[in-house]
């Protein structure tokens, strides 16, 4: 649980100081995010969600909660197929398109990405 509210307001401050702007739909980021944790996955809030349900599941020794964080899963991911990458490839172009070819959108990658160089 810890993991990932630590995760996630990491992931928070990301927006805010490197993209200038919020996670919410109505002030995005007027720059694309891809420092800290977003080097390794290019979805670290909802990742970092899914970590603190699956926290609480075992720390509360609740198995219904892992159904739970399977159904908000599948609800993110269509989210994130259904609009944000179609929202990010039209706003951001090739800086995108980059981006989502380098780096993860769910399993994060073991070395961080660095858009100057090549993996």
């Amino acid at each position: 649980m810890l993991v990932g509210a630590a995760a996630l307001l990491h992931a928070f401050g990301r927006f805010v100081l490197e993209g200038l702007g919020t996670p919410a739909p109505v002030a995005p980021p007027e720059r694309l995010v891809v420092g800290g944790l977003y080097r390794n996955v290019r979805n670290p809030m909802y990742v970092a969600v899914l970590l603190a349900i699956v926290g609480q599941a075992l720390v509360l020794v609740q198995p219904v909660l892992l159904v739970y964080a399977a159904v908000v899963g599948l609800a993110m991911a269509s989210f994130v197929y259904g609009y944000e990458q179609p929202t990010l490839s039209a706003r951001f172009g090739a800086e995108y398109e980059a981006y989502r070819r380098a780096v993860p959108a769910w399993w994060p990658r073991l070395r961080p990405w660095h858009p100057d160089r090549i993996d």
